[in-house]
C-alpha cells in the first residue's frame, strides 16, 4: 500500500508517521514508499522501507499533482493552518485550508480520468464548523453555523469531500477533531492552545498563561486518540457512511476549572500554582462560539474511541512527552 501524509511534519503527523512506520501495515496491507510533504520538509525518519519526504505548498497550482505522481493507495490530508491564524489573515485562511483541499481533490479527479483511481482520504476537520446558537449537547444531525473563517473553511471542505467521494472519485473520510490537548512543543497560534498550556508548561515547571474565565467548558481528546482516529478511518469499511461522510469523533467535555483540577490530582499544588490568569478578551470570543459536548454515537458506533477522564489525558502527556525523572 503505498501512503501519502500531508501535513506531516506537523505534531499529530509526526505521530501519525511513527505509528503508520512501527505498525509496517495498514489493514493487513504492508506500507510501500510512504511519501512525507509539508510546506517545509519533513524530518527524515528512521525506517525499514524508503521514506520520501516533500517540501510543498498545497495551494500552489501543479503541486497537488506532483504529490499524486505515484498514485497513492491511502492519502492522509492533515495539512491546515490553525484557527487563530486564518482568523488574522483571511486570504491566508482561505489559500490554504479551502484552496489546498480543492486542489487535492481535483488531482485526484483529473488522476482517474485516464486511468481508474480512487484512494481513500482521510481529512482532518475540526468541531469549529458548528457555532452558535448550538444545544448543550451536539448531536450527529447538527447544521453547520461557523462562527470563524476557520471553521466556515473547515465546513466548505467537509462537504467538497462528500460530493468528490458521492461522484466516486475518491474514496472519503472526514474526521472533525476535538481539541487535541496536550499538545507538546512550544504553543502555536490556535486560539484553544491555552487548553494545552495550562497543563504543559506547568509540568514542565513553567508559568502557563490563562486568557478565559475558569468556567469555560470544551470538549478534548489526546494526541493518542488522534492519531487512533485517524488509523481507524485508513481502514474502516466506509459503506456505512452512505453519504454522510464526516463525522465527530469522540472526547471529553470538560471546563478549565476541571481541568485545572485534574493536573492538582496528577502533579500536586505546585504545578497549578504556575496558572496566571490574563483574560484576553479576543481568544475568550472567539472560544464562546465554540461547542462544548457532543453525542457521537455514530462515530461511536463505528469503532472510533477517545479518552474517558482528562487524568488519563494528562498522564498520556507524561508517558509519551515527558522523560522519567
Amino acid at each position: 500500500m503505498k501512503i501519502l501524509v500531508i501535513g506531516a511534519a506537523g505534531m499529530v503527523g509526526r505521530k501519525l508517521t511513527a505509528a503508520l512506520l512501527a505498525a509496517g501495515q495498514v489493514g493487513g496491507q504492508p506500507i510501500e514508499s510512504p511519501a512525507l510533504a509539508d510546506i517545509v520538509a519533513p524530518e527524515q525518519p528512521a525506517a525499514s522501507v524508503l521514506v520520501s519526504t516533500i517540501a510543498t505548498d498545497l495551494s500552489e497550482p501543479g503541486s497537488a499533482a506532483l504529490l499524486l505522481e505515484d498514485r497513492p493507495d491511502l492519502i492522509f490530508h492533515l495539512a491546515a493552518i490553525v484557527s487563530g491564524e486564518a482568523e488574522a489573515d483571511f486570504e491566508k485562511g482561505y489559500r490554504i485550508n479551502l484552496d489546498g483541499t480543492r486542489h487535492l481533490f481535483e488531482a485526484i479527479r483529473l488522476g482517474g480520468l485516464a486511468q481508474p483511481y480512487r484512494p481513500r482520504v482521510v481529512f482532518t476537520s475540526s468541531i469549529a464548523v458548528f457555532g452558535e446558537p448550538l444545544p448543550a449537547v451536539i448531536g450527529d444531525s447538527q447544521d453547520h453555523t461557523p462562527l470563524t473563517s476557520y471553521g466556515t473553511q473547515k465546513a466548505i471542505c467537509e462537504l467538497l469531500l462528500a460530493d468528490y467521494s458521492r461522484r466516486g472519485f475518491l474514496d472519503g473520510v472526514g474526521i472533525r477533531l476535538p481539541t487535541i490537548a496536550v499538545r507538546p512543543g512550544k504553543p502555536n497560534k490556535a486560539a484553544s492552545g491555552f487548553f494545552s498550556g495550562i497543563i504543559r508548561e506547568p509540568l514542565a515547571g513553567m508559568e502557563a498563561i490563562l486568557p478565559v474565565d475558569d468556567s469555560v467548558r470544551h470538549w478534548f481528546a489526546s494526541p493518542r486518540a488522534a492519531v487512533g482516529f485517524l488509523l481507524h478511518a485508513a481502514q474502516m469499511d466506509t459503506a456505512p457512511l452512505g453519504q454522510r461522510r464526516n463525522l465527530t469523533m469522540p472526547g471529553l467535555s470538560v471546563t478549565v476549572a476541571e481541568q485545572i483540577a485534574a493536573l492538582q490530582r496528577v502533579a500536586g499544588s505546585a504545578a497549578t500554582e504556575l496558572i496566571r490568569r490574563e483574560p484576553d478578551e479576543v481568544v475568550a470570543r472567539i472560544v464562546a462560539g465554540w461547542p462544548q459536548a457532543f453525542d457521537t454515537q455514530r462515530a461511536s458506533a463505528l469503532g472510533f474511541r477517545a479518552e474517558t477522564s482528562f487524568d488519563e489525558i494528562i498522564r498520556i502527556h507524561i508517558e509519551d512527552e515527558l522523560p522519567p525523572a
